[in-house]
């Protein structure tokens, strides 16, 4: 296995791996010597977009190990994990690197004079389900495998909107500042296996996810005009950031939310 400050033959796994955060990601870790593994769900429509993040990864001579499942599902998550460890078993582990971007959620508002239109409770627990518990229960099935280690690190991603109030936000909103509760508490118990837990926040991004968002276009334009560096934030912006971070001697960051996003709240703050 890889030693040192290198990441060269370290393994990713990376959640929500055929788009947005999760496939520019996947992609930045196989630059700099890493084998991924992805979870992604995908129909036949979409399904090509996680196959050129694979055939990307492998034309950096890297290994890629895409499972297409539902990550929220524990049954499939433990299948995943399960297939993790016997890879591992051959390769050598630890996981060095978690990056937990599922982004599917329900997008409704809280109070509507149609009863239909409003979230129910179902949608509720299924948003917080996969975008905030899922990061628990990931990390308690992977350290229970022994997949993750001294020096491992896990990175999930919130957003402004955990503190804010969006039209249609609300459920996601609240998975977002559930997601910023779960780092914290992990990043406490884990402090003693020397395992870091941080969440990113990324500005504004033009993900699929974004566009799913009521409003996107608005929301796009007015944050171009008030960013000092004219500009939104990109995927790619993101995925360097997780290289750096993912540098071996970067052990003492954890329990935080760190901003990526060019001072965009900075400025949508004042």
């Amino acid at each position: 296995m890889a030693c040192g400050t290198t990441l060269e033959g370290r393994w990713a796994l990376v959640l929500g791996a055929s788009s947005g955060f999760g496939a520019a990601t996947a992609r930045a870790f196989s630059q700099v010597g890493m084998n991924v593994f992805g979870v992604h769900l995908d129909p036949r429509r979409t399904l090509e977009r996680a196959q050129e993040v694979i055939a990307d990864i492998e034309g950096e001579g890297r290994r890629a190990c895409f499972f297409n499942t539902n990550a929220a599902d524990a049954r499939r998550r433990s299948r995943v994990v399960r297939s993790m460890s016997e890879i591992l078993a051959e390769d050598g582990g630890p996981v060095h690197i978690v990056v937990h971007t599922l982004a599917f959620g329900s997008l409704r508002p809280y109070i509507a004079e149609d009863p239909e239109v409003a979230v129910n409770q179902s949608h509720m627990e299924m948003t917080l389900n996969v975008m905030a518990h899922s990061l628990v229960y990931w990390t308690q099935d992977l350290l229970r495998a022994g997949l993750l280690g001294n020096g491992s690190r896990i990175y999930a991603m919130s957003s402004l909107g955990s503190q804010r109030v969006s039209s249609h936000y609300g459920p996601v909103s609240a998975a977002k500042a559930a997601l910023e509760a779960h780092t914290r508490q992990l990043a406490v118990e884990l402090a003693p296996q020397g395992i870091a837990v941080n969440c990113l926040m990324p500005g504004v991004t033009d993900t699929p996810a974004f566009r799913a968002i009521p409003g996107n276009e608005e929301i796009y334009e007015r944050v171009v005009a008030q960013h000092p560096a004219g500009r939104i934030t990109t995927a790619g912006d993101v995925a360097q950031t997780l290289v750096v971070l993912a540098d071996p001697r970067l052990t003492w960051v954890s329990g935080t939310v760190i901003p990526v996003d060019g001072s965009e709240a900075v400025v949508a703050a004042g």
